[in-house]
């Protein structure tokens, strides 16, 4: 009866682990943690769940992001959505042969510039088997289907100091202050020639 009782408790346990792991296998976007500012390499992984194959994954490009390239991958093809502004706001890959079976997973990698405000960037992501059905990966955290979440940290204090120093070497700034340099010197040479005019009269 004890052998009995403990194996229904082994097998109770196995299977909450399975379901979790199976839970836990859904597209998520890569590094869940980024900086403001900052040019990142963005890594959707997709796992595939069913008997049938994973045929085309649709991501959402987040507002506080600018993505602006694409590794090629092979075995597949992209489709970029734009807006009126030309800013990319939805990518899909679709597969050009079998796609990803029950036992694989991909990796679709894209690069781009973080928002300098951004805080979150939530990836909504729609994934489609061969017989058609489509998991929605848009939902909260915590849900059946979540949306992929990369949080953003803010800029340190020393980064932006770097940035604004970068600022004041570029040409375009160093020109600024050679021209204003030269109003100066011209203002003070105006002001001498007078005072010597004013004085000799």
């Amino acid at each position: 009866m004890m052998r009995k009782s403990v194996a229904l408790v082994f097998a109770g346990l196995l299977s909450i682990l399975l379901f979790a792991g199976i839970a836990s296998a859904h597209v998520v976007v890569y590094p869940k943690e980024t900086t403001q500012g900052t040019y990142e390499k963005f890594t959707v992984r997709v796992p595939s769940e069913k008997e049938a194959a994973t045929v085309k994954v649709e991501v959402k490009i987040p507002d506080d992001v600018d993505i602006s390239r694409f590794e090629p991958k092979p075995g597949w093809k992209y489709e970029l959505t734009k807006d009126a502004s030309g800013k990319i706001t939805s990518v899909t890959w679709t597969a050009t042969g079998e796609g990803l079976s029950s036992t694989e997973f991909g990796e679709f990698n894209m690069q781009g510039k973080v928002g300098d405000d951004a805080t979150a960037l939530t990836w909504k992501a729609y994934q489609t088997y061969q017989d058609g059905e489509v998991v929605e990966w848009v939902g909260a955290e915590g849900s059946d289907t979540p949306a992929s979440v990369t949080e953003v940290k803010a800029k340190a204090a020393e980064t932006m100091a770097a940035d604004q120093a970068n600022g004041q070497n570029r040409p375009e700034a160093f020109n600024l202050s050679l021209y204003l340099s030269i109003a100066a010197l011209a203002v003070a040479v105006l002001a001498l020639i007078l005072a010597l005019i004013k004085k000799r009269a």
